[in-house]
């Protein structure tokens, strides 16, 4: 079964730095792409960053050049790494990945979710 597993959230003052961690495990065959969404209270879920087929990123406009989003050597983790934390980035981060198995039926693309970790940014 393959399951996202995160880390690294907390309380950080403003101009801080946080950074997050995601681990895949279970068989798979490919992750095809990985980001990170948020969701603040009363707020939609909403994309933070990505990286998709191991290279190529992209960012929402309010973190761009605060936030970088990596993966590493063996591709099944992603980081996200928050630089310069503003009080408006305080919300519940979750990691996303689509991601290739093999099922009786051949291959299949199924997106997963992790669990969520909290990140507050305040004085």
């Amino acid at each position: 079964q393959v399951q996202l597993v995160e880390s690294g959230g907390g309380l950080v003052q403003p101009g801080g730095s946080l950074r997050l961690s995601c681990a895949v495990s279970g068989s798979i065959v490919r992750i095809n792409a990985m980001g990170w969404y948020r969701q603040a209270p009363g707020k939609q879920r909403e994309l933070v960053a990505a990286i998709i087929s191991g290279s190529s990123t992209a960012y929402r406009d309010s973190v761009k050049g605060r936030f970088t989003v990596s993966r590493d050597n063996a591709g099944n983790t992603v980081y996200l790494q928050m630089n310069s934390l503003r009080p408006e980035d305080t919300a519940h981060y979750y990691c996303n990945a689509r991601i290739t198995t093999a099922q009786a039926m051949g291959l299949r693309e199924t997106e997963y979710w992790g669990q969520g970790t909290q990140v507050t940014v305040s004085s």
